[in-house]
């Protein structure tokens, strides 16, 4: 079957292995590398009749997965890591090209051969770092956001390194073409962002009238794969061209959907990228050559994690943040392999000299999500022999406080229940770790605590030892999880209350001591619901019946822990199911002018009046001497039944069928 047969082999492959990944809790790309590897042409050789193919299709995967991240990317989001991006990146690279230069010699290679491995050692994985930051949750952390904002830079980067390295190999070719490709490309990039910004929300708003989604969809792969391919055609970088695609049309009201459809086919190109990763690591060289693999790797870990945590603590970054810098971006990059092809291609680079650094290449890649799991350990010990600080951002004393409610996340949720407590004159301390999202708290004279909630300084700041309650509103798991341990070692019996995003993240909480969980999405889902069987006129008792159930399901581990929880799922369904009525007395109404006992309506109707409303004045639970007046708004509850029956007095223009025979 050629290349579709192949593809084939390639998916179920990845799906065992995947499958096998995640049993084992390691991140499904190293099940995705391992199938590359089983099926490649170093071991069982089922698809060496298209292993050129497969790499082709791979690079869609690099630029598809740039394209989402363009999407997403914002230059307001990564202003507060501009610094260590746009400077530290370009020293850590001349960096690490020394450290490949000192380490040449050592592998027998000259000048040149260790000037090209310096640049190829100088890059680390876009794709892998995403991927296992997604996995873990991390995305949208300090940490993430300077890697992401040093991998955009470093990617920029290949362009020139792709342009200058083969003219350092043949010094006659001048500094004019050097000059002549730096100006076409800073001239082609300007002209895709100008007509992009202008041209492509016009081709949208377009598309989106038509409403085919089939139209959207190849819409935004037109110019997320058609401005790539056009950089490509210019001597760019087809996943550069894929980022600046994403990042314009991320500017527009339409990056949300391109993003929802975009995902389904980046994950799958994503899986063959890491499936032609593994093709390419070959046991026959590994065993000739394991003394020079394994200092290589040795070498590229040890002095690419000192160097990039260097550079992230010389730039202010304190705490975990330079460890999981470190740690995570170690590895060499997927876009080292072009360099190392193109100086195969210029005789700058050897068979052997390429064949090493794809295998170092694809081992740390390997290593990678392994190794960035161990941030935070090496940092806990950086801790108890060095000590730690808060971090220096936090934005204010705010003084003795207790029995308060900490909301972690400034957000919508954050925000809507900061404004209940203050209704409600309940002390509450927000901690956000963003500027922005600061000065918008403390507008709002919230008690704003700015630092990172997973550094135990922090929850010390918002005084969580003395702490009635923690709501943490954010989805990621990862950061969750450190938040509650470190709150938990300052205050064992603090009830936490967190945001979960399905069936799995539901048990894991509950693995860690979590017992009060909201899922929005089930939330969503069950409102919806209760309002569809309302307006079917279904029984109260039955959606009580259906939504209990359907809580007790999901939220099992929860019911099985914690019988309080359970409770107050009951007390909400019970209240969700309350149907109140609310009705005004016009002039000329039977009931203007009687009162209450006059009326016996709970005795003759079964109905109960809780609240009226007469202008400004609101009267609870009225008592039975009081009289009705024209204009007053009155508040009943009973059953669909007693409602019809008591709407009739008042002409409402409101719908009285009712099913009363349904299931009774």
């Amino acid at each position: 079957m050629g290349i579709a047969g192949d593809i084939i082999v390639i998916i179920a492959f990845s799906a065992v292995c995947a499958a096998v990944a995640q049993r084992i809790k390691l991140p499904l790309l190293i099940g995705y590398i391992f199938a590359g590897f089983i099926v490649g042409p170093n071991f069982l050789d089922l698809t060496v009749s298209a292993t050129d193919d497969i790499e082709k299709l791979a690079e869609i995967g690099v630029a598809l997965l740039l394209f989402a991240l363009g999407l997403e990317f914002s230059f307001t989001k990564l202003k507060s890591v501009r610094l260590i991006a746009l400077i530290g990146t370009p020293i850590q690279m001349v960096l690490t090209m020394l450290l490949g230069y000192a380490i040449g010699p050592t592998l027998g290679l000259d000048w040149q051969a260790s000037l090209w491995l310096g640049a190829m050692l100088s890059l680390s994985s876009t794709m892998v770092i995403l991927k296992t930051m997604m996995a873990r949750g991390l995305i949208g952390t300090l940490s993430s956001k300077v890697m992401i904002g040093m991998l955009i830079v470093q990617d920029l980067a290949v362009v020139p390194l792709m342009i200058i390295l083969p003219i350092i190999s043949e010094p006659q070719a001048g500094i004019s073409l050097l000059l002549l490709s730096a100006l076409k490309a800073a001239f082609f990039l300007v002209v895709m962002i100008f007509i992009g910004t202008r041209f492509f929300p016009f081709l949208f708003r377009y598309i989106s009238h038509w409403g085919s989604r089939e139209l959207f969809i190849l819409l935004v792969l037109f110019l997320g794969l058609g401005v790539g391919y056009a950089t490509h055609i210019v001597g760019l970088s087809f996943a550069l061209g894929a980022f600046v695609a994403g990042m314009v049309i991320g500017e527009s009201e339409y990056s949300f959907q391109a993003l929802s459809d975009i995902i389904p086919l980046r994950d799958m190109f994503g899986l063959l990228f890491f499936a032609s990763i593994g093709m390419l690591l070959d046991l026959s060289f590994l065993w000739e050559n394991w003394s020079a693999v394994l200092l290589l790797l040795v070498l590229v870990f040890v002095g690419k994690s000192l160097i990039f945590g260097l550079v992230a603590r010389v730039f202010g970054y304190v705490n975990i943040i330079p460890y999981a810098v470190a740690l995570g971006m170690f590895q060499i990059g997927e876009f080292s392999f072009a360099l190392a092809t193109l100086g195969k291609n210029n005789d700058a680079v050897s068979d052997d000299l390429y064949s090493l650094v794809v295998a170092v290449a694809v081992i740390t890649m390997l290593l990678t999500p392994l190794f960035s799991k161990l941030a935070q350990p090496v940092y806990n010990l950086h801790r108890k022999f060095f000590g730690g600080s808060p971090r220096e951002a936090i934005a204010e004393d705010i003084g003795d406080i207790a029995n308060h409610v900490v909301i972690v996340g400034a957000g919508r949720t954050g925000t809507h229940i900061a404004k209940l407590l203050k209704q409600l004159d309940i002390s509450f301390v927000v901690i956000e770790n963003t500027h922005r999202s600061v000065e918008i708290s403390k507008a709002q004279e919230n008690t704003t605590v700015y630092g990172d909630a997973t550094q135990e300084p922090v929850l010390a700041a918002a005084h969580v030892e003395n702490a009635r309650l923690l709501l943490v509103t954010i989805p990621a798991i990862e950061p969750l999880r450190l938040i509650a341990t470190n709150a938990r070692k300052l205050n064992p019996n603090l009830t936490i209350i967190a945001r979960a995003q399905g069936l799995e993240q539901v048990q894991e909480l509950s693995d860690i001591g979590i017992y009060m969980v909201v899922e929005p999405d089930l939330e969503a889902g069950l409102e919806f619901s209760r309002q569809t069987l309302l307006n079917l006129n279904v029984s109260p008792v039955e959606i009580i019946n259906y939504s209990d159930q359907v809580r007790k399901n999901f939220y099992a581990p929860l019911y099985d822990n914690e019988s309080e929880y359970r409770l107050i799922s009951h007390l909400k369904n019970v209240h969700n199911t309350i149907d109140l009525k609310w009705f005004k007395i016009e002039e000329g109404n039977i009931f203007a002018g009687k009162s209450l006992g006059e009326l016996e309506l709970r005795k003759k109707m079964g109905i109960t009046v809780v609240s009226i409303v007469n202008n400004e004045d609101i009267t609870n639970n009225p008592t039975v001497d009081y009289r009705f007046q024209v204009g007053d708004l009155v508040g009943v509850i009973g059953n669909p039944r007693q409602l019809c029956e008591f709407q009739g007095h008042f002409n409402a223009k409101l719908s009285c069928q009712v099913n009363f025979n349904y299931r009774e």
